[in-house]
């Protein structure tokens, strides 16, 4: 004799994980909802040909409605909840989370282009030419990864944070950048033309042979990073250069103000039809920096 309250436990447990309610799933058995609800009581339960279609339904093989099959679930909902509230649909704990992690990976020639909540899943992967064109990868937390050639032109980095990782000749082109962090990582050979650094801290790496034109820079901080074969141009406000090492840097058709620069040594630095603040300017006489090709602002 088979068990009608098992039967209608399995049947109300795999409508909840199919996040159907009582309603919809009679609906689509052209029963009525109250026949749902006596099979789910234990009260009634269907005839074979409508156990077939309710399989099919809830994506379940028919021996899982048989007393010998175990069901991998967790968490079975109670008979009794059913009774209470027969067309409610499963809670957010109820539904079963579906889980990706490609980290650790080898992703090469691969296109991820308008890819969404990417978090920390490709975390200590090495990528080459791969694509992210238009990507959300707002809240990103990236370790111990080697980018090379990969294009994420138009992807939103806001308040992502790059740890301890090597990017090389990516395309950064016309990206957000706003509050993002890169931390310990060597990047070289990227062009951000068009990026947006508004809030964006570099510190402890390498900033060297990047392309930057057009980018907009405010309350940019560079601390403590190598920064070498780079042109700024374009309006720098309160941003901020301490303990960095120069090399064959060039500010070209500058506009700097409120900008910081704690350094002992900025001979590494030339300016070139540029313009600066008294602040500004005060702190680059103060590192030794060659004034030559800088004129002040006048109030």
């Amino acid at each position: 004799m088979l068990n009608t309250k098992m039967i209608g436990n399995k049947i109300a447990e795999a409508r909840k994980k199919t996040n159907i309610s009582q309603a919809q799933l009679a609906e689509r058995l052209f029963i009525s909802s109250q026949a749902v609800g006596k099979w789910e009581r234990g009260e009634s339960m269907p005839d074979i040909i409508t156990f077939n279609r309710l399989a099919e339904i809830l994506g379940v093989d028919l021996n899982y409605f048989s007393e010998s099959f175990h069901s991998e679930a967790t968490e079975i909902t109670p008979v009794e909840s059913v009774v209470n509230q027969p067309d409610e649909l499963p809670s957010a704990k109820q539904k079963k989370k579906l889980s990706w992690d490609m980290s650790r990976g080898n992703w090469v020639d691969a296109d991820f282009s308008g890819l969404k909540n990417l978090h920390e899943k490709f975390s200590s992967s090495n990528m080459q030419r791969c694509k992210f064109i238009g990507s959300d990868l707002t809240g990103l937390l990236l370790k111990g990864n080697n980018v090379d050639s990969c294009d994420f032109s138009g992807s939103d980095f806001s308040s992502s944070h790059i740890q301890g990782s090597n990017l090389a000749n990516n395309l950064f082109k016309d990206c957000s950048l706003k509050e993002t962090e890169f931390s310990g990582s060597h990047i070289k050979g990227c062009d951000f033309t068009g990026a947006d650094f508004t809030g964006m801290l570099f510190k402890l790496g390498g900033f060297e042979k990047n392309i930057i034109a057009d980018a907009v820079w405010n309350r940019t901080s560079f601390n403590a990073m190598y920064i070498a074969d780079i042109v700024f141009d374009g309006i720098m406000d309160d941003c901020y250069f301490e303990n960095c090492a120069f090399k064959k840097v060039t500010f070209q058709h500058s506009t700097l103000t409120n900008t910081f620069f704690k350094n002992k040594n900025l001979k590494g630095i030339r300016f070139i039809d540029c313009q600066a603040d008294r602040m500004t300017y005060e702190f680059l006489k103060n590192g030794k920096a060659d004034l030559t090709g800088i004129t002040l602002l006048t109030a």
